[in-house]
């Protein structure tokens, strides 16, 4: 298998660096037809994940442990929260926490032209982007992470995603069906992966130029990735308790700096009170924004915006839920849930409105600015607010450049990250996957992202990952069933365990 993937990967970059102006025509005949005739599919599913972990939580299954009964967690609340976060979503939110709030205030289906850049217009566009980083995506990575954790540390088979096809086709996981499931999960995570490196080289490269005058140009972005990709094969190679986790933990420390850095130097009690509005304001809209399906087919911002965003988070899901049960093993169920759930998604909110809300506030309230800068380079976005924030050249520079360590800390722990769940999943959930794939796959991710930023940028990572997420959301749907399946089977407490799988072959 490790070789079909090798094989796969290589064969989709040769296509695209031989023939980039068919490659991308390819891939973004592709996007449109997903985004045009498969919307209500991404929607449907994604809300129906979203009620599936919520029925786990208040379900019997919610004290089932997804490890041995006697199992503790392995991880302080502290590291678990900062590695759950930093190598799921923290580089791209990033990069879209300033830049996507301002482009909903110009246009989005539920506001009229006249409504453009007003109060009520930054309201709906916060809500928005709260609910693109929110609840949905988690409520997947939290049905994958389960899936894989359960399978794996409580019933002995291997930690990979054919695991959750155990209970719907037995012994066949072992042959061409499970490989192939796998497989799909490989393909997913390296191109959701690259397009979020894509995006954090693109923001990195805005911040040299701003701090040290090095030009915005894809040459240069490409001799980023190279450079962090090498960082992030040397962090792989030390394991989860040892690189990853100093990097999470060290995301989590500078994002709370920067956080502070905006509330203490901005408008401190609009943001403050914005937060309370805003989470209000998604909590009563969630469902309505999860069901809803633009009627419109001459539309195009569904499809730009929401469907990119659930078509990343599907990419994403095999990476971000192995990880999460690599590092979740010894949680219940109901404690697994709520936590990925609950804590990533209000911190998110929170970074969203800090960020977000002071561009707004100075855009409506202040000298303005940031949506022209939005509109003429949107990798702009943060390092223009903190410019526009008026607090001195000095604190100016200090925020930048600490957003610029961020986006480097951010960048290498996704990178790492992936490429620890590519090589376990290659080798047959082997937690120590041969240092050999670790280097070869470690580069692999930024050659692919390299690669789509040469095909097209922006546009060519967000076509990769809805596209990589069509095939992989069936085994998705196979998964959660097989899930289901298997729990329905778990003793009622007191009695002894059923085993299903045995151990792993």
């Amino acid at each position: 298998m490790a070789v079909g993937s090798s094989i796969l990967v290589i064969l989709f970059v040769l296509y695209t660096v031989i023939d980039p102006e068919n490659a991308n025509k390819v891939y973004s005949a592709a996007k449109k037809y997903i985004a045009t005739d498969l919307s209500w599919y991404y929607v449907g599913l994604m809300s129906a994940f979203l009620f599936i972990a919520f029925y786990f939580v208040f379900s019997r299954y919610g004290s089932i442990r997804l490890g041995k009964n006697d199992e503790k967690p392995q991880f302080g609340f502290f590291s678990w929260f900062s590695m759950l976060f930093g190598a799921g979503i923290g580089i791209g939110i990033l990069f879209w926490s300033i830049a996507e709030p301002m482009y909903h205030m110009q246009t989005n289906p539920f506001i009229t032209k006249d409504q453009a850049l007003s109060i009520e217009a930054a309201q709906i566009a916060m809500r928005i982007s709260i609910f693109h980083w929110g609840l949905h995506g988690w409520a997947l990575f939290a049905i994958c992470g389960m899936s894989l954790a359960y399978f794996a540390y409580r019933k002995g088979l291997p930690l990979s995603v054919r695991s959750g096809l155990y209970p719907v086709f037995g012994d066949r996981i072992y042959g061409p069906l499970g490989h192939a499931a796998d497989l799909l999960a490989v393909f997913g995570t390296v191109f959701g992966i690259a397009t979020s490196l894509g995006l954090g080289a693109q923001q990195m490269n805005a911040g040299l130029e701003y701090l040290f005058g090095i030009p915005i140009s894809t040459q240069t972005q490409i001799g980023l990735i190279v450079v962090i990709s090498m960082i992030a094969t040397f962090s792989v190679l030390t394991g989860v308790d040892k690189g990853i986790r100093i990097l999470s933990e060290l995301n989590m420390r500078l994002t709370v700096v920067m956080l502070a850095f905006f509330i203490i130097l901005g408008p401190t009690a609009y943001v403050i009170g914005s937060f309370f509005t805003n989470l209000g304001d998604y909590m009563l809209n969630v469902t309505t924004l999860g069901l809803w399906v633009d009627p419109n087919p001459e539309n195009t911002w569904q499809g730009a915006w929401t469907i990119f965003y659930w078509g990343w988070w599907i990419a994403w899901a095999p990476f971000c839920g192995m990880f999460i049960a690599r590092i979740s093993r010894g949680r219940t169920i109901r404690e697994f849930v709520l936590g990925v759930l609950l804590a990533p998604t209000t911190l998110a909110a929170f970074w969203i409105t800090i960020f977000g809300n002071t561009a707004v506030y100075i855009e409506l309230f202040g000298q303005g600015g940031v949506v022209e800068a939005v509109n003429n380079d949107l990798t702009l976005a943060l390092f223009k607010t903190i410019e526009l924030m008026d607090i001195g050249s000095v604190l100016t520079i200090l925020g930048a450049s600490i957003c610029t360590i961020m986006l480097v800390t951010y960048f290498v722990t996704s990178a790492d990250s992936a490429t620890l769940v590519i090589c376990t999943l290659l080798s047959m959930g082997n937690e120590h996957p041969p240092a050999r794939y670790r280097i070869f796959w470690g580069m692999s991710i930024g050659f692919v992202a390299a690669v789509l930023l040469l095909a097209g940028g922006l546009s060519a990572l967000q076509t990769a990952s809805i596209v990589a997420a069509l095939p992989f959301s069936l085994v998705i749907i196979t998964t959660t069933f097989g899930l289901y399946k298997a729990l329905r089977r778990e003793p009622l407490p007191g009695k002894p365990d059923s085993d299903i799988a045995g151990v792993a072959k």
